[in-house]
């Protein structure tokens, strides 16, 4: 594997990658996506999350990005989505989709996205990975040059890949930022959601707005389901997706993907959703261990 970034990543005994920056290592956590299917619920794709440590302790996600100086943050997140496609290429199941972020406010200039997208064609193909299945994730950070991300944005729709637009929520900068990216999916913003789910008026609305989206050929998610009855109230909204502690939280590689599918099963039964019916369960897949810097056949 060529590449700085690449001599900052390592192979564990158990076969999952880290990243190091700094005196911080960095592992990959997935946290599964499910899609109601035809009244039921299946692991659709996996979000992949970072999980730093210092000296083996955990260390909070906020608290770590707090540290990074700004001529470094390209960097590091170059570093992390590396190390959750070199794992998601290893530990999940092929089927599935992959969400990896991208921070707008880190493309300052075309140099630079043009290194972001050499890096993610080698990692790929390094990862033994279609591009198909990749879902570029755009966080709600606004962008330092307006006119470079958008073109980057443009660029990976052309090449392939899959766009989503992060917590989105009732604002007209939201809606903005729908308008400019023409994304394939929208996450709606928990916090907003979970608060109209409260009424009948609120559920209505939500309604009236995913059918709308999905009128464009966007799909929806919702983030943050953590109650139970909130799992059946999404799929009257009618949404397309669903993730959140309700059914399953992130999951640090190498994790066993299919028990912790088997606990989100039971999650949906004690709730009594129709919508979790008699759930399909994904194939696990473990790719065979490999030598680091060579792409298996």
């Amino acid at each position: 594997m060529r590449g700085d970034v690449f001599a900052h990543i390592a192979r564990q005994p158990d076969s999952s990658f880290v990243g190091a920056w700094t005196v911080f290592m960095l592992r990959s956590a997935f946290q599964p996506i499910f899609a109601f299917q035809d009244g039921k619920l299946k692991i659709a794709a996996y979000e992949g999350l970072l999980r730093p440590t210092r000296n083996d302790e955990p260390v909070q996600p906020g608290e770590f990005f707090s540290k990074i100086p700004a001529d470094q943050r390209m960097h590091v997140e170059t570093l992390s989505r590396t190390v959750h496609l070199l794992n998601a290429g290893t530990f999940l199941d092929p089927s599935t989709l992959i969400f990896i972020n991208f921070d707008p406010s880190v493309f300052i200039d075309r140099a630079l996205t043009d290194k972001v997208l050499r890096d993610l064609r080698l990692v790929l193909h390094e990862a033994g990975i279609d591009h198909n299945r990749i879902v570029c994730e755009m966080t709600e950070h606004p962008a330092r040059s307006e006119t470079t991300f958008l073109e980057f944005v443009a660029e990976l729709r052309d090449r392939g890949f899959r766009i989503a637009v992060d917590d989105y929520g009732a604002d007209d900068s939201d809606i903005g930022r729908i308008e400019k990216m023409r994304p394939d999916i929208v996450k709606f913003d928990a916090g907003w959601t979970i608060h109209l789910m409260g009424t009948r008026p609120g559920i209505a609305l939500l309604s009236t707005m995913v059918s709308r989206f999905q009128d464009h050929g966007i799909q929806i998610v919702f983030e943050g389901v953590e109650e139970s009855w909130q799992i059946e109230v999404t799929e009257e909204i009618g949404a397309n997706m669903i993730q959140g502690f309700a059914l399953a939280r992130p999951q640090v590689v190498p994790g066993d993907f299919l028990q912790a599918w088997r606990h989100a099963q039971e999650r949906a039964s004690n709730a009594g959703s129709r919508a979790a019916g008699t759930p399909h369960l994904p194939v696990h897949h473990r790719a065979p261990a490999r030598a680091f810097g060579h792409r298996r056949s």
